[in-house]
């Protein structure tokens, strides 16, 4: 666990970035900073690795004063991962994650071979390992980043705007690895962010903080979203929170509609044949949803059987164990106004409409708070 004890940081001339931080991350879970431009997020996390020293109070890491420890040997202990990798330009990838085990004495060998692993856990090939990180992609060097932080298996780490510089794409790959990560090691983990949806995703319990460096509210998302403090949080978080509040509400059943399927490959005569409301879902040998084929795209094909140009790829898909924004986007999305629902190996079990989706979100609001279905802690 990471404590924060009346934490307060006051430059020279009086600017005070970060004032009376009292703050728990607990052991295990991802702790976000969040909060406007200058409202102390990378002071405070840079106090907990002591690459700022705090004018007061105190930073405990499981117990032990963080002031007592060398600033070194503190941060060896730390995994550290920043906006922009922070890679050493003259070391391969290899040696770049191999870096803090061979400071701490292990064997090159052994440290290798760990940074192999690695690489290969945060979802790079083994062809990489020896490139120098001006050959890799944004994203490649943010992959590369996490795993250096990772190379001495440290049990803290700290994540500062880590996804910030890459595309909205590459971000939601390199976030969806990340929790992937977090699932297997159980890191005890501070991260910072500006972007409160991707505070929302990855949280665990989220601070939120004022200019000032004052603390406003701490939270679980779900909790963040439904009850914010005040009118400052209200407004950072968002007004469509109640919205994005659906992302924490699971459904004990779903009332899907079964839909009519036509394969790929299949004459496009059988697709005509089974269209409803001018649309017809697409799968693939494993029932797996490919796409949908309209009336038009099915009368202008160039080819008389179901081949995948000839389709529609709008719409997401929503899981039978997802949430009530999982299915609503997954309908509101799709060009036939019919979501796809998929069980958890992606197969699909059936579709719903949107006034389904709404019918289910008003039956959780009018539900008392902890009954089954509305994804509420008694």
């Amino acid at each position: 666990m990471i404590v924060f004890e009346s934490v307060t940081k006051r430059y020279p001339g009086g600017t005070v970035a970060v004032d009376h931080l009292d703050l728990e991350a607990p052991k295990g879970r991802i702790t976000v900073l969040v909060g406007p431009s200058g409202c102390g997020k990378t002071t405070s996390l840079r106090m907990v690795n002591r690459m700022v020293e705090p004018t007061s109070g105190r930073v405990l890491i499981d117990g032990a004063d963080t002031a007592a420890s060398p600033p070194a040997a503190l941060r060896r202990g730390i995994g550290y991962v920043i906006q922009h990798s922070g890679l050493l330009p003259h070391r391969t990838v290899l040696d770049n994650i191999a870096t803090v085990p061979l400071l701490l004495g292990t064997d090159r060998r052994r440290a290798r071979s760990r940074a192999m692993e690695l690489l290969e856990r945060v979802g790079l090939t083994p062809a990489l390992a020896k490139r120098y990180p001006a050959q890799l992609s944004g994203g490649q060097q943010q992959r590369v980043g996490v795993a250096r932080a990772l190379a001495a298996d440290p049990p803290v780490m700290l994540m500062d705007e880590p996804f910030s510089a890459v595309d909205p794409v590459v971000r939601e790959q390199l976030q969806n690895e990340f929790l992937r990560l977090q699932e297997e090691l159980g890191k005890t983990i501070v991260f910072v962010t500006h972007d409160i949806d991707e505070a929302i995703k990855l949280g665990d319990r989220i601070a939120v903080l004022r200019v000032g460096g004052r603390l406003a509210q701490v939270a679980s998302p779900a909790e963040l979203l439904a009850r914010p403090v005040d009118a400052f949080v209200a407004a950072f978080v968002g007004r469509d929170r109640g919205y994005r509040a659906l992302g924490f509400a699971a459904v004990s059943s779903l009332p899907f509609e079964r839909e009519e399927t036509v394969r790929l490959g299949e004459a496009l005569a059988t697709a005509r044949d089974r269209l409803n409301g001018g649309w017809v879902l697409v799968v693939d040998a494993e029932d797996r949803p490919q796409g949908w084929l309209s009336e038009d795209g099915a009368r202008l094909a160039a080819q008389e059987t179901v081949t995948e140009d000839a389709l529609n790829l709008g719409g997401t898909l929503a899981t039978e164990d997802g949430s009530l924004r999982e299915l609503l986007d997954a309908a509101l999305s799709s060009p036939s106004g019919r979501g796809v629902v998929t069980d958890g190996e992606g197969r699909l079990l059936g579709s719903i409409s949107p006034s389904t989706a709404v019918r289910l979100i008003e039956e959780r609001s009018s539900a008392p708070a902890g009954a089954p279905g509305t994804g509420e802690e008694a």
